[in-house]
């Protein structure tokens, strides 16, 4: 086996209790030679000092300011100079002997540059965890789901998705990645912030003709919300805007339109789902990221261009040719494996 150098980057913000129930699973059942590395994004609280205090061998970034998970990890990873990065959120949970099996899958798959563990709940350590399952899909209108979790029906694990399987994207909770491959594509949006930026990286990374895979023998638990929670009208503003911005930026010209203003209406949909059901603040959330969307197409014009100049053949493998929506919403189907992607 080929040495790989190695560095784990932990972002932070204010993020002591975190680092203090987390760090250590990391600590304990790291390899040989692998870096730790902690990049605060100018945290005020005392969490840095905790690092430096109970955990010397770990190494610090400290970047200027909190300009999100995209730019925090730009700016931190321009300073980490390894073969491969593996991402790892700051509530993330680690096993014994989870990065070995990330190499055996590139001895396996030399065409892999990015690769996802199976992430667990830890509040539920039997169920999935709603960002990330066992690997990320897209359907044909740009949805993302996950073998595990489709839309709020998360699934319990019982070993239905233990194989190794080619994924169209991999969750930036922990995201084992080509360090070379991430500068050369730009890394992440950082007009995204936060959400989903891992998607519109994965989908780059599809479209410029690498491979990114699920690895079950490898297991991570994921508190999430650390951040925002999933019920939070600005995640939902995140998620709905990034969204739209992932289609634009990375889909082939063919169907494109059309598929945008069927994209554009499903969401309005959704708006008023949300509208409905009283929740007034998510369907404001809707229609401020359509706004901003409208606002920002000159710019994503532009990203589209550079996007379609690192594209060797559009993506095509893992993407669910149908709706989700209407699989989910219409046809009953609450489990990524009654999906047909045969069609």
């Amino acid at each position: 086996m080929t040495p790989k150098t190695i560095a784990i980057v932990i972002l932070n913000w204010n993020g002591k209790k975190m680092l203090e129930t987390f760090l250590p699973s990391i600590v304990h059942n790291n390899l040989k030679d692998v870096d730790i590395i902690v990049a605060d994004n100018a945290s005020t609280d005392d969490s840095i000092l905790f690092v430096k205090n109970i955990f010397p061998q770990i190494k610090i970034i400290q970047n200027t300011e909190n300009g999100g998970f995209a730019k925090g990890y730009n700016d931190a990873l321009k300073l980490v100079k390894s073969d491969y990065y593996i991402l790892l959120n700051s509530d993330v949970e680690v096993t014994p002997n989870w990065i070995q099996p990330f190499l055996e899958i590139l001895d396996k798959h030399p065409e892999t540059v990015a690769i996802q563990p199976k992430i667990l709940s830890y509040i539920n350590k039997t169920e999935f965890e709603y960002a990330g399952g066992a690997g990320g899909f897209i359907d044909k209108y740009g949805y993302p789901f996950c073998r595990g979790r489709i839309f709020q029906t998360i699934e319990k694990d019982e070993k239905q998705y233990d194989n190794e399987q080619e994924i169209f994207w991999a969750s930036g909770a922990c995201l084992f990645i080509k360090s070379l491959v991430f500068h050369e594509l730009g890394g992440f949006d950082e007009d995204f912030f936060a959400h989903m930026e891992e998607i519109d990286l994965c989908w780059r990374i599809k479209n410029a003709g690498y491979k990114i895979m699920y690895c079950p023998t490898s297991t991570v638990y994921h508190l999430g919300g650390g951040t925002l929670h999933k019920n939070n009208p600005q995640k939902t503003y995140l998620n709905f805007r990034n969204n739209l911005f992932i289609l634009f930026k990375n889909h082939s010209s063919r169907f494109f339109y059309p598929k945008i203003i069927i994209r554009l209406t499903l969401d309005g949909i959704a708006g008023i789902k949300f509208l409905l059901e009283g929740e007034t603040a998510h369907f404001i959330a809707v229609i401020k990221a359509h706004f901003h969307f409208y606002g920002s197409l000159k710019k994503l014009l532009e990203k589209r261009k550079i996007t379609k100049k690192n594209t060797k053949k559009y993506a095509t493998s893992c993407i669910y040719r149908h709706s989700v929506v209407y699989a989910y919403y219409v046809k009953k189907r609450k489990k990524f494996f009654q999906l047909d992607f045969t069609d």
